[in-house]
């Protein structure tokens, strides 16, 4: 059994999870997953919610290919809006916050009890995530990304892909580990710092990074190595998104991210039945 601590609640990750997106950015790249008025959170949340999610995950800072720089303290204002809102409506729920900072993980965890931080930079990009992770106990979703979201896409390269981000989880991981962090969850990063032929290779190989034995967010939803193979826009995008899903399944996801949540929830179904007959 592959569990992970949630405020006391353990989640099993045997059963892949679905994980829906609450956006609080006015930029992210999928424009119909935006929300920041009390009214459209609510409505998202409680649509998550019905539609089956297993986690929320709550960002505030967008992550897209040359995203503008949000202060932390913006990102702060942002968080306290959505997750007091969130909290209000479904106080039981397991949240996660999409967060490189430390302090903001901090403030989360500490003002509205959030379960999981779900970090892009695995740390780098602030030197006081892990030990700031580790001293509040809670499950850390670390993934695999070059620079930073302004930079990122700025000529990627490798050599070997898979072997790359198997060293870097690999380094990580043991650093994570010596400083008493147990439960981590790792994400290969699609869209960052890779190419449409980068991404599609890490995929083909995911089943690759089952050696670390923890489990998997494959965060693949609407985006560009989907709509742009296909000459399409992210509006566009929901049964390639389907497909990928259905895919990263096969390779050894135990959480998928996305936006569609009821669409999901049938794949995983589907899925499941498939694996269980005879």
């Amino acid at each position: 059994m592959m569990t992970i601590n949630c405020n006391g609640i353990l989640l099993d990750l045997t059963t892949p999870r679905v994980m829906g997106i609450v956006n609080l950015t006015p930029d992210s790249f999928y424009a119909e997953s935006r929300t920041q008025t009390e009214e459209e959170i609510t409505r998202r949340t409680l649509e998550v919610n019905s539609q089956g999610a297993d986690i929320i995950d709550v960002g505030a800072y967008s992550s897209r290919p040359g995203a503008e720089d949000v202060t932390c303290e913006e990102e702060m204002r942002r968080l306290r809006h959505g997750l007091g809102i969130i909290k209000r409506l479904l106080p039981n729920s397991i949240v996660s916050v999409d967060t490189f900072r430390a302090d903001v993980a901090k403030m989360c965890v500490e003002e509205y009890g959030v379960d999981i931080i779900n970090d892009i930079a695995a740390g780098g990009l602030d030197e006081n995530m892990f030990a700031t992770v580790a001293s509040l106990n809670v499950p850390y979703i670390i993934m695999h990304m070059k620079g930073n979201p302004r930079t990122m896409q700025i000529s990627p390269h490798y050599d070997d892909i898979i072997g790359e981000v198997t060293l870097y989880f690999s380094e990580k991981i043991n650093k994570l580990r010596d400083m008493g962090v147990n439960d981590i969850i790792i994400d290969p990063g699609f869209g960052f710092s890779k190419t449409i032929d980068h991404n599609f290779q890490l995929l083909s190989r995911m089943q690759e990074l089952s050696l670390f034995n923890l489990p998997i967010l494959v965060g693949i939803s609407r985006k560009s190595m989907i709509y742009r193979t296909l000459n399409i826009s992210p509006q566009q995008s929901l049964n390639g998104t389907t497909m990928l899903n259905t895919i990263s399944l096969e390779k050894g996801a135990n959480i998928l991210r996305v936006h569609d949540v009821a669409e999901c929830v049938e794949v995983i179904k589907l899925y499941k039945k498939l694996k269980t007959s005879n």
